[in-house]
């Protein structure tokens, strides 16, 4: 066991990495963590609050990355996820690495079997990925390169699917064209329309199929006996999600 969440309320959730008698400072009280920790048990601070031990999802830990950029959220990476189809054993390239957020949701996906290729131009950003990624864990399953692919191409192997999350990921489809299988998904995302239509139009003319954009929206529900609504605040527009499939040239 290496991170736990711990849960004492909405307003009081900490996800934190496990170590016998270490102690958290909350505005609950302080927690001690025992020697021995099981999911689901209650512990107790000193001022007599309860807080329970939790599994931490993979989205409580991409969420909870240090950032130094905007991440791509949950609800945009789990249908990115589903629509390239990606799984236990895939390989698959991302490009924009940021802070790392989705390239631990890739890192999961793809399992042992797997490699996710990662590519960051930026050197501030790049180290700061290279620690989120080791600090979920799951850096045996990525490929670091810290280098701008438009310039120098990405020299990988073939890969299943293409996630892009850069200013101008136009400039990208020709090398990406050159390493994603056949038949195989690219994803981008952006956040204005413009950038969308300048994608659409590189994508159809280097020779992507089936192209598709899509926003993905999320809102809560409020529940509660004889008054459930929707939340007031919601994650709304974060950014366009563009899809396209890759033919062979004849």
């Amino acid at each position: 066991m290496d991170k736990i969440l711990l849960y004492g309320g909405k307003k009081a959730e900490y996800l934190v990495k496990f170590e016998p008698g270490r102690k958290i400072q909350t505005h609950l009280g302080v927690l001690t963590l025992p020697e021995k920790i099981e999911f689901g048990k209650r512990l107790e601070t000193h001022l007599g609050k309860s807080f329970y031990v939790l599994f931490p999802t993979t989205r409580e830990i991409s969420m909870r990355v240090k950032r130094t950029t905007t991440i791509i959220y949950p609800k945009d990476a789990g249908y990115m996820i589903v629509e390239t189809g990606i799984g236990a054993g895939s390989k698959v390239l991302e490009t924009g690495t940021g802070s790392g957020a989705l390239t631990i949701i890739l890192a999961t996906i793809v399992g042992d079997e797997g490699k996710v290729y990662t590519f960051e131009r930026r050197e501030e950003f790049f180290n700061n990925a290279i620690k989120n990624v080791k600090d979920a864990g799951l850096d045996h399953r990525v490929e670091f390169h810290h280098r701008d692919p438009v310039v120098e191409g990405f020299n990988i192997e073939p890969v299943d699917a293409a996630f892009i999350d850069v200013p101008e990921p136009w400039t990208l489809v020709e090398p990406v064209y050159k390493v994603l299988k056949p038949g195989h998904v690219w994803v981008s995302l952006s956040p204005t329309i413009e950038q969308v239509q300048k994608t659409h139009e590189a994508l159809k003319d280097v020779g992507f199929i089936r192209l598709k954009c899509v926003e993905i929206l999320e809102r809560e529900m409020l529940v509660r006996p004889g008054k459930t609504r929707p939340r007031e605040r919601m994650v709304s527009h974060t950014g366009y999600l563009t899809f396209a499939w890759n033919i062979k040239k004849e």
